[in-house]
């Protein structure tokens, strides 16, 4: 496509670009969009999403070359940009893109796709895939909220972080914090954590599906729902099923429903989590104890949207998105056959690992001050505050329970005991007998192996997936946990990274 042949217009754009997104929320000025094409297909799209923006758009801008498309825009970047993945020769140039308009809501458009090509666009910095047919008004839906979202969010986090950690929120000498930050329910302002909110803010507009993964503990319902409440889901139902406490002869039924007579006790016909959840979102819990017959059914249920209550003949169509949730390690239950593969890979689009809490200390004094406060609250305790060698434990346990278990000993401590600072012999048995160095010894366990390894007593030899992973993890804290900004700083794929992180999981769990 010449580009001279486009009778397009560059708008005018306010000085600051979208660094000033007030402006854009407000809808003070009208949105910017901008797309590169190769062949045309992308400008028909970005027409008809633009006609069916809510918001005042200007005239899209069209380029056929990555380099006219910058030398056009110099320092601002559109608000809204099409990508025609089909003219990239990798998905690194879709993740060098995205790391250079970081504030832009990134549409990739293919002619054709898959789960995995999605999956792979995603993990590159798109917010979004698209492929024939279009539906342009609920696309052009999720952009808006994602104008309304992405950076408004992870602005006022910034503030509320800025806010919990200055003087005036905080009593000296170990006092609890009257206001704690807090992600959608979360708390914590750890590297970590940072990287999660926004990987929620990221594929929460997307109607793909999530798959959680983490210890018991570390907060996967809530992730599910944070998701949930960040998509255009969010005023439709969010319907929570645990397949490990539900017995197997009854799973089929809870989550597709029955007919009058179905089985023995079925009075009446009663509609299944699936139908409940029509137009919002389904999760699935510890989704690894189930059956491997239901698994067909549910991959079935998956490909074609439509569900059959058992004993009925006929099926009705929902629209649902899947979130699952385990505390297995999915990759080890599908080589073992325990979980089938093509229901892994329909579900293993969006993939989100939450660390545990001992991968995240700097996060626990803030936990712990939180469950404190809200502990007092609902048992009228005048806890406000820990004594430093009550923290000092509570720092170096490793917590195999993690963020529960730290919530329970919170809750025994302020039940069990009164006064205005919590004592060191106030803390559970289990905290303050002298087995508790070994217990956080096993918990860093890994990085002391790496230390081992020397063949001088000058020279430390660290293994290679160590200083892969230290090299990382600086690039991600210089860019706040920005994978597509780190990726193209250390000039790899932003899905390279993925899979690091996924590894070096792996890895610390065996």
């Amino acid at each position: 496509m010449n580009i001279k042949s486009v009778r397009l217009a560059i708008a005018v754009r306010e000085k600051g670009g979208i660094a000033g997104m007030e402006a854009i929320h407000g809808a003070d000025r009208a949105i910017n969009v901008a797309v590169l094409d190769f062949d045309g297909a992308a400008t028909g799209l970005c027409r008809a999403v633009t006609d069916a923006m809510k918001r005042p758009c200007a005239e899209p801008v069209a380029f056929d070359d990555r380099r006219r498309f910058f030398a056009a825009c110099g320092d601002d970047r559109p608000d809204v940009f099409f990508v025609d993945v089909s003219g990239l020769e990798s998905e690194e140039q879709l993740g060098r893109l995205a790391s250079q308009c970081p504030h832009s809501v990134m549409i990739a458009v293919g002619k054709e796709g898959s789960l995995t090509r999605m999956l792979t666009v995603l993990e590159a910095g798109a917010h979004d895939f698209v492929t024939p047919p279009f539906d342009p008004e609920g696309l052009a839906g999720r952009i808006d909220m994602l104008l309304c979202r992405t950076v408004p969010a992870s602005a006022q986090r910034q503030s509320d972080i800025r806010h919990a950690a200055s003087p005036a929120t905080a009593e000296t000498g170990g006092a609890m914090m009257s206001t704690e930050p807090e992600f959608e329910g979360f708390v914590g302002t750890s590297d970590r954590m940072r990287a999660i909110y926004d990987q929620i803010e990221r594929i929460a507009p997307s109607h793909a599906p999530v798959f959680i993964t983490g210890e018991s503990g570390t907060g996967k319902e809530l992730c599910a729902r944070a998701v949930h409440n960040r998509s255009p889901r969010s005023a439709k139902p969010f319907i929570a099923i645990n397949c490990a406490a539900i017995p197997a002869e009854l799973m089929e039924s809870e989550i597709f429903g029955h007919v009058r007579g179905a089985f023995t006790g079925a009075n009446e016909a009663r509609a299944g989590a699936a139908e409940l959840a029509d137009g919002g979102t389904l999760f699935l819990d510890e989704i690894g104890e189930m059956s491997l017959a239901l698994q067909s059914k549910l991959l079935r249920f998956i490909q074609t949207g439509d569900v059959q209550r058992v004993g009925e003949t006929h099926g009705r169509t929902v629209n649902v998105r899947i979130v699952c949730a385990t505390n297995r390690d999915p990759h080890k239950e599908v080589s073992e056959g325990r979980f089938r593969e093509d229901l892994f890979y329909r579900l293993h689009v969006l993939p989100v690992h939450l660390p545990p809490l001992r991968e995240r200390r700097q996060d626990i004094l803030v936990l712990a001050r939180n469950f404190l406060r809200l502990a007092c609250e609902e048992e009228h305790r005048t806890f406000t505050r820990f004594e430093p060698a009550a923290e000092e434990r509570l720092t170096a346990y490793s917590w195999p329970g993690n963020v529960r278990q730290l919530e329970n000993a919170i809750r025994q401590i302020v039940v069990l005991n009164d006064g205005v600072t919590v004592r060191l012999g106030m803390l559970p048995g289990y905290l303050v007998t002298d087995g508790i160095q070994s217990d956080a010894g096993r918990a860093l366990a890994p990085r002391r192996t790496v230390e081992r390894h020397f063949i001088h007593p000058d020279i430390r030899i660290e293994p290679l997936w160590a200083q892969e992973r230290r090299i990382i993890e600086q690039a991600l804290d210089a860019f706040d946990g920005n994978i597509s900004q780190a990726a193209a700083a250390l000039e790899i794929s932003p899905s390279t990274i993925y899979r690091k992180k996924q590894s070096w999981s792996e890895r610390l769990a065996s």
